[in-house]
């Protein structure tokens, strides 16, 4: 091959610098192209205590691991010759349009992550015209969040509080302020064992103690932003102090049944749906009682580590009630396949938790919007490389779950450790 000296001009032509981004923020949020890039933003701007808050599970976090896991063992099978310039990501869910195929799950004690809380959900997902989901246990109230998202979807997450006046008033409050959707959820008797939490001696507020201070030296903003904003306020509890699990423990009430459920649903207005179903025995029971909605969850793995995963729960689900009932799912989605993958399953819809969190700490509501743009982007991308143009064309011949051992194999394997003696 004939070489010759590079000419000053060609060297230039290839000298073109990106323009530096000044704004600190902005910059550390374009450069996370995953849901895991921004947790790892997350890990390093938030103390141990309220980071782990969001991050950890209960006891030996298997539940957690396990439905994270379900979503990497899968498998597309992508049509070809499709035209796919354009794809249409909208879908209707609980009466009414999304603009995408999930809606942002409820979250507790969420300014504790980034001072902005429910605020920048709200007005996030509004602005992306999704569904925004207050808890029970939120730090903005009501009356806010609507504030905040005044023409977008506002859905309401409701506990059953030992003091049953409490939670008849929160509902009152939620149909007052136009909130459309309310989740009943059924899987907090009492408070699962969040480990990290008990050894980070993590409660609420948090409290300054030596481990806590030391912690948050690396991390001043965090402390600047929480204290010299205002006060936390709890959407139902009218006192704090204490581990997260305490809190859970002396509000929630284990005797809450099917009659509790009835008065509920005879309160509210709008569309119920009931959060936390784990079987499909429960999924039957309640479409036969006519509920306009489950959402298939394990709470995020925090409450009963070893639960059922809802992704693999989902198929059979479907299969029995899915003509009969809207099919929600939430646990371990971090990438918009997992989200294209529930929904050619049968998913009617999905909900976001970790990933939108780690948005808010990783920079706010700019980082909530992150959040949106990065799973807006790999849910089209997805679409377009499986060459389907609308939520509807996605069907169960799109995926495959792959078993890494399945309840068929173990039964195999029981029928011959029995066969042997």
């Amino acid at each position: 091959m004939k070489r010759q000296i590079p000419k000053p001009a060609e060297i230039f032509e290839l000298m073109k610098f990106k323009k530096f981004e000044l704004d600190g923020r902005k910059r550390r949020l374009d450069a996370a192209l995953t849901i895991e890039d921004l947790r790892k933003i997350a890990k390093r701007r938030t103390p141990a205590a309220a980071f782990d808050y969001t991050d950890g599970a209960a006891e030996g976090e298997i539940s957690m691991q396990r439905s994270m896991q379900a979503f990497e063992d899968i498998e597309f099978h992508p049509a070809i010759l499709n035209d796919v310039s354009h794809v249409d990501t909208t879908t209707q869910i609980l009466g009414g349009s999304s603009a995408m195929p999930f809606g942002i799950a409820p979250t507790g004690f969420t300014r504790l992550m980034q001072t902005e809380g429910e605020i920048a959900g709200a007005s996030a997902a509004g602005a992306a015209g999704i569904p925004f989901t207050l808890s029970t246990l939120g730090t903005t109230s009501i009356e806010n969040v609507r504030a905040a998202n005044p023409y977008g979807r506002n859905w309401f997450q409701l506990y059953v509080m030992r003091e049953r006046e409490i939670s008849y008033g929160l509902v009152e409050r939620a149909a007052a302020a136009g909130f459309d959707t309310l989740f009943f959820t059924v899987d907090t008797p009492v408070g699962g064992a969040r480990l990290r939490d008990s050894r980070n001696g993590f409660s609420i507020p948090p409290q300054l103690t030596p481990q806590v201070v030391l912690n948050a030296i690396p991390r001043p903003w965090w402390w600047w932003d929480f204290l010299t904003t205002e006060k936390l306020e709890f959407a139902s509890l009218s006192e704090t102090g204490g581990t997260v699990g305490e809190l859970i423990n002396s509000a929630m009430d284990p005797t809450i049944d099917f009659d509790d459920l009835a008065t509920i649903r005879e309160m509210w207005p709008g569309r119920f749906a009931v959060k936390g179903v784990q079987t499909l025995a429960d999924a039957k029971k309640l479409a036969d009682l006519g509920v306009d909605a489950i959402v298939l969850s394990n709470h995020g793995g925090r409450q009963l580590d070893r639960a059922p995963v809802p992704f693999e729960l989902l198929p059979e689900v479907v299969r029995e009630v899915g003509d009969d009932i809207e099919i929600m799912l939430d646990t371990g989605i971090r990438n918009g396949a997992d989200i294209v993958a529930s929904l050619a399953l049968g998913a009617d819809f999905t909900l976001i938790g970790r990933a939108y969190l780690y948005g808010l700490m990783a920079g706010g509501r700019q980082g909530v919007d992150r959040t949106i743009a990065i799973l807006r982007e790999q849910i089209e991308r997805t679409m377009k490389l499986l060459q389907v143009s609308t939520i509807a064309e996605l069907e169960p011949r799109h995926v495959t779950q792959l078993k890494r051992f399945s309840r068929d194999d173990r039964q195999a394997i029981d029928e011959v450790e029995r066969d042997l003696g």
